[in-house]
């Protein structure tokens, strides 16, 4: 726990974290408002739940195409930028004349300020948290977000029973303020690396595509990117089956819900206790024993396992999770400096658009198979992209140069 301490004992981070959980929270609610707005004005279930595909859709578009944004603008400038458009996109929904069309395209909107913001924030975090306290403060914004996935939708039906989807969206327009209030006065406006000046010499999507291409050319950042996005994209089809295996076992929209909780729980347990008990050395030597424990015990869904067996299962997958702490260290030593800033942003965009894939992926694929048979399908996929990721590679953090540009696996 020390570890965590050592982050938030950085003024800084403290504002950032903060900003975080009230971003975090008024954007859990207001996705579970928008959905009723939508539903109470048009009885339909598919416009419902297109709120949430189009608030996740943009994440690759935007953290990809706009993501010279992040080289071109000071990072404390940017994120309250983010936040203020946000709330003033969230004001004109609340509205009560606001057209339902209107509604999905400003939703739309709000999933393409988001990559944005993260990457932004993603990127300043090593300037934010130097050394040591970088990976814990990285877990920490990973508890939030595992926390808002295990409570958000229940507190979020609470105040619904409470509140008018309008007044929750100007609850959500107060948190986007209150962060960028709390981003402007709590954190450091950094200048520019002296060769990010791009801006005038080439158009921003040219640029973002430029250094996207120079990011993905690192053969080292390659990997474990790569290796980043495959494990929760495949890791994350229990969930997206959840409803349908529950079904299947006789259970309803209860039974479902604890089986949805069992990976958030396991991989809020893998963090902290692999943060707290493993030094720092080993939680990259750790990366591909963690990585396989994701997959391994969904082989045992072949035996179509009763609800609690199957929420003991999925609770060891999500103790798993715990690899990303070694590839966050992983990929500092790895990326170039100049390259940096990109990298987390890219890094940041594509895991929300694979995993949103792995969702969709899976719930596809159940249309034709058995869900015990498609979770099967997706622990073999996900052990063989595992062990292709990381054939040949040895991590030893000694053999690696900070700067090293030239690949770290072989093989």
């Amino acid at each position: 726990m020390s570890r965590y301490r050592t982050a938030l004992g950085i003024r800084e981070f403290r504002a950032i974290f903060t900003a975080h959980i009230v971003s975090m929270v008024g954007a859990v609610t207001a996705n579970f408002a928008l959905a009723m707005l939508v539903y109470s004005r048009t009885g339909s279930s598919l416009l419902s739940a297109l709120v949430f595909a189009l608030v996740l859709a943009p994440h690759l578009i935007a953290g990809t195409l706009l993501s010279a944004l992040i080289d071109r603008l000071p990072a404390r400038r940017l994120l309250v930028c983010c936040n203020l458009l946000s709330a003033g996109l969230v004001l004109v929904i609340s509205l009560s004349g606001t057209p339902v069309a209107a509604v999905l395209a400003l939703a739309f909107a709000l999933g393409l300020i988001e990559p944005v913001f993260s990457g932004a924030r993603a990127a300043t975090l090593p300037d934010v948290l130097p050394g040591d306290a970088y990976v814990p403060g990285r877990s920490l914004m990973r508890l939030v977000a595992q926390g808002a996935q295990l409570g958000g939708f229940a507190v979020g039906g609470l105040l619904m029973a409470a509140f008018s989807p309008q007044v929750m969206l100007l609850i959500n327009a107060g948190c986007f303020l209150f962060s960028a209030l709390v981003l402007r006065l709590g954190t450091k406006e950094r200048r520019l690396h002296p060769d990010d000046g791009t801006t005038g010499r080439t158009s921003l999507l040219r640029d973002s595509l430029h250094g996207i291409g120079a990011v993905m050319r690192v053969p080292a950042v390659r990997r474990t990117l790569l290796l980043g996005w495959a494990v929760p994209a495949l890791g994350v089809i229990p969930e997206a089956l959840a409803v349908p295996y529950t079904a299947g076992l006789g259970g309803g929209a209860t039974a479902a819900g604890l089986l949805l909780t069992a990976i958030p729980l396991g991989t809020v347990a893998g963090e902290v206790l692999t943060n707290w008990l493993v030094p720092k050395e080993r939680q990259i030597r750790m990366i591909g024993p963690a990585a396989l424990l994701v997959f391994a015990p969904m082989l045992l869904f072949a035996l179509r396992p009763g609800l609690v067996p199957a929420i003991a299962v999925l609770f060891m997958c999500g103790l798993g999770f715990s690899t990303q702490l070694g590839q966050d260290r992983l990929l500092l030593q790895v990326v170039p400096e100049e390259l940096r800033a990109r990298t987390l942003s890219l890094q940041t965009a594509g895991l929300m658009f694979w995993q949103g894939l792995g969702f969709a992926a899976g719930g596809a694929v159940a249309e034709l198979f058995s869900p015990s048979a498609v979770i099967c399908a997706g622990a073999v996929a996900g052990l063989f992209a595992v062990l292709l990721l990381l054939r040949g590679a040895v991590f030893d953090t000694e053999k690696w140069s900070p700067r090293s540009a030239d690949g770290v696996v072989s093989g």
